[in-house]
């Protein structure tokens, strides 16, 4: 391919993807009804799992724990959130790659460590009481996060109380800034840190051993394409009406009085289409998802599990 063409056919392959994405972000702007990527309807209030709901991408693998570990079980746990329609425009609902990434990642976990693992997942809100049955918890582009009153109160004890909230999939200044500032009606007194690449949870299964943005996964479309292209950021909308390239991917934490991590934000950063495309193009999974998306999710999963 010419170079010249190269950078005409990196902002065609953007725009189409920011026009498409738009568009099925409107259908998801508000509940009580949401359309996967795939267009299958996800009733909020009666969705349980992320097994009910069939895959929009390549499938996504089956597997069954002996008797003996039926409740012994790793759950991966999907937040259903409502979204600030006043908040940035290119950020999307709670159901940004559902079902697909959760399962794929949760039978990667179970085939890549000694986890046993619940192999339908689970979806709820924070005001469901089975809420503090489950150690981790899991939310999908809250760069337009709104928690309501009663989530604030509930989000703190389950954190103070040993949960774990792990974020992804946002992008810019104005969506880290939305998230943040939800999270500081949750923690007014704490702020988040930055984690060093020394850091165990990036050794503790998979050695990572590399510079932060080399662990970047852009969505699928940009990422196949980075093979020519080497962008691997994504271009998201500012407050004042421009675009910023998110070329910086950051892993940032809140830890509680005793130094335990509560909340980790992997930002400028799409872990969540690493876990669900990775059926969808070779190039794409052999750098993203093999490379950086499943190690990532699974050392941080077995970190969080063992501390």
């Amino acid at each position: 391919m010419p170079r010249r063409l190269l950078p005409l056919l990196v902002t065609l392959l953007v725009l189409s993807a920011s026009l498409g994405y738009a568009q099925w972000r409107r259908r998801n702007s508000e509940g009580p009804i949401y359309y996967t990527e795939g267009g299958d309807m996800v009733d909020s209030r009666t969705v349980k799992t992320a097994r009910e709901i069939a895959s929009h991408s390549t499938g996504t693998p089956e597997w069954k724990n002996p008797p003996e570990f039926s409740r012994d079980v790793f759950t991966f746990v999907r937040i259903i959130r409502d979204r600030d329609p006043y908040g940035s425009p290119s950020s999307g609902s709670w159901i940004t790659d559902f079902p697909d990434s959760d399962l794929n990642l949760s039978f990667r976990l179970q085939q890549m460590t000694s986890i046993k693992v619940n192999p339908d997942g689970r979806v709820l809100r924070l005001t469901d009481p089975e809420l503090f049955r489950y150690p981790f918890i899991y939310m999908v582009e809250p760069g337009a996060l709104m928690l309501r009153d009663e989530e604030v109160e509930i989000l703190r004890r389950y954190l103070l109380n040993g949960g774990f909230l792990m974020v992804d999939d946002f992008w810019g200044e104005w969506q880290w800034e939305g998230f943040a500032e939800q999270m500081k009606r949750v923690f007014p007194d704490r702020e988040f840190t930055e984690l060093p690449m020394s850091h165990e949870i990036f050794h503790c299964v998979f050695d990572l051993g590399t510079e932060k943005n080399k662990l970047q996964t852009p969505n699928e479309r940009l990422g196949s394409m980075s093979k020519y292209s080497g962008v691997t950021w994504e271009r998201h909308v500012q407050k004042d009406g421009g675009y910023e390239e998110c070329t910086e991917m950051h892993v940032r934490a809140l830890y509680d009085d005793k130094g335990r991590i509560m909340v980790l934000a992997t930002h400028n950063c799409d872990n969540g289409d690493a876990w669900e495309r990775e059926g969808e193009d070779d190039y794409f999974f052999h750098e993203f998802s093999e490379k950086r998306g499943f190690p990532l999710g699974i050392n941080i999963i077995f970190y969080v599990m063992t501390h």
